[in-house]
């Protein structure tokens, strides 16, 4: 499954009687062959449209985003999916731009990100967090990761594993809390005196905190240094 066919999965296990399944791995890094092609957009290093949809049939690109989006609901999109702490000064500058002629190109919004805001570390691109939100967003990427990560659980076999990697940390921080809910025995209100809630316990954490990749695994591949993963086991 590629894209967002992954919230496909329960449903397909289902229609396809897959059960019992002994593992599932999720990854849910964009392909490097998008990122590296410079027609689709994502690439604030490679100069293209600014497209950045994984289903080219969908109608909704990051041009339209930075293009017709309120001042506001712009930066918004940035410090939600980007954590991008220059959020609004970011938004302004885009629509500062935008007055005088319509964003088209990826080098062209990289430029404009770079010069509104502070110099970035060395390691990481001003635009990097800019680029991640756009695409986040224009693909709605986190829809359904929650529920999928539970169904996705309630479909393996007792001591089969579900292992999710990430790359940022609001798909790690929903992976942390559906392992948590599974975990867990009880999900009734604090003031409640006692148990009411009849939930059980339906998985084990293998991963208390997520794994990250070494520093021999990030200099062979640069692109793993943002990447986390998070085991559990079906009880």
């Amino acid at each position: 499954l590629v894209g967002n066919d992954y919230r496909r999965l329960p449903q397909l296990a289902f229609e396809h009687r897959w059960q019992p399944i002994r593992g599932i791995l999720a990854d849910l890094g964009v392909s490097s062959r998008q990122l590296d092609s410079a027609e689709r957009g994502f690439s604030f290093r490679r100069s293209g449209p600014l497209d950045m949809r994984m289903d080219r049939t969908s109608d909704l690109t990051a041009a339209d985003l930075v293009n017709n989006l309120e001042l506001d609901d712009l930066a918004s999109v940035l410090r939600r999916y980007g954590d991008e702490r220059y959020a609004h000064p970011i938004a302004r500058a885009i629509v500062d731009e935008r007055r005088k002629n319509r964003l088209r190109t990826t080098d062209q919004l990289a430029d404009i990100v770079s010069s509104s805001i502070p110099r970035a570390p060395e390691h990481i691109h001003p635009a990097t967090r800019t680029f991640q939100a756009l695409r986040i967003a224009v693909n709605d990427e986190l829809n359904g990761l929650y529920e999928f990560i539970i169904g996705a659980a309630r479909l393996l076999a007792p001591g089969g594993r579900l292992v999710i990697l990430s790359f940022h940390s609001l798909e790690d921080r929903l992976a942390k809390q559906a392992f948590r809910y599974l975990a867990s025995d009880c999900v009734c209100p604090p003031r409640l005196p006692q148990c009411a809630c009849s939930k059980i316990t339906e998985a084990k954490i293998l991963t208390k905190r997520p794994l990250t990749p070494r520093a021999n695994e990030v200099e062979a591949n640069p692109r793993s240094r943002s990447a986390n993963l998070r085991a559990l086991v079906r009880l």
